[in-house]
């Protein structure tokens, strides 16, 4: 029983920590967009780049 008197302020706390951090990762913007990261890994990416970088040269 007095197990109870710190397990349940202990797990509404945590609760309400849960609830501050994702509304805290919502208004950043952390979930605007879920679609885009999906489809980027599967998006072709061997292409090599236009122009070299400084101080690269073709072998």
């Amino acid at each position: 029983m007095e197990a109870l008197f710190l397990l349940v302020p202990l797990s509404i706390g945590v609760v309400f920590a849960a609830i501050w951090f994702f509304f805290g990762a919502s208004d950043n913007g952390q979930f605007d967009d879920l679609v885009s990261p999906g489809w980027r890994v599967l998006q072709d990416d061997d292409r090599p780049s236009a122009k070299p970088k400084d101080g690269d040269e073709a072998v």
